[in-house]
């Protein structure tokens, strides 16, 4: 998938020391990407928005 115009970000709550983040691209047409903050060139899951959505969804539920 070719991800060139992603917008990548990373969490309000991930620390500044390069600690262990992610970077999530949400403005891509039908497609939220994620990626290794840390691996910025390394590969990237896509998932439909919904099933992202669903995911955050269920990790606030649970805290």
């Amino acid at each position: 998938m070719d991800l060139t115009g992603a917008q990548w970000r990373t969490s309000t709550r991930s620390s500044g020391n390069g600690g262990d983040c992610v970077e999530v691209a949400d403005n891509l047409p039908g497609v939220v990407a994620v990626r290794d903050s840390k691996d910025p060139t390394g590969p990237a899951l896509t998932f439909p928005p919904a099933a992202w959505h669903a995911f955050l969804t269920r990790l606030t539920d649970r805290a």
